[in-house]
């Protein structure tokens, strides 16, 4: 799903293009979901598991233009991938009304704006989609700052996997699973 994209003021002054990905950005995309992986535990896996080939990401990035049934904002700033955000809608009859929405963000651009600006460019999007009435997304037990931009947005837990992560060192750690309703 392509949309136009937008520039973004951010808190320290500087200006970030939000826009869809294209082909041409996968070795950039790629390298962004290492960073992003080794940066924090809250990710769904490990820097040496993003090994994906980049013709395989780039092919990838090119269907995300042509699928009507999902969306991902790119977010640059001086010509390096900041991070994304990608919403998913379910296409089976029993859960269209839901779509899912993740998000990684490189940790030298946490807390200018960025997050918040693309979940509300998701919720948009969302709400404008036919018969679409939940957004849901995962987060992992301690990421406290993810949990509050979710709060911030409307989301609300409605369950628990508990122990559905486990870290290298062997530590386990809950998954929490949050809604939100739309009003669309």
């Amino acid at each position: 799903m392509l949309f136009q994209p937008i520039i973004l003021p951010l808190k320290d002054g500087r200006t970030a293009v939000l826009r869809p990905p294209c082909a041409n950005d996968a070795a950039a995309m790629l390298e962004c979901m290492r960073d992003t992986a080794g940066e924090t535990d809250f990710l769904l896996g490990y820097p040496e598991e993003r090994n994906i080939p980049l013709d395989k990401e780039a092919k990838f990035l090119a269907a995300m233009a042509e699928d009507p049934n999902a969306m991902m904002i790119m977010c640059e700033v001086d010509g390096q991938i900041a991070g994304n955000c990608h919403l998913a809608f379910n296409t089976k009859i029993k859960k269209r009304h839901r779509a899912d929405v993740a998000i990684a963000l490189r940790k030298a651009y946490w807390g200018l704006g960025i997050g918040s600006k693309m979940f509300a460019m998701m919720i948009e999007a969302a709400e404008a989609h036919p018969g679409v009435k939940l957004l849901e997304l995962e987060f992992i037990e301690g990421n406290s700052r993810a949990r509050a931009l979710y709060e911030k947005f409307g989301f609300r837990i409605v369950s628990l996997h508990p122990n559905a992560i486990m870290l290298k060192d062997g530590t386990l750690l809950h998954e929490y699973l949050m809604q939100k309703i739309l009003h669309s």
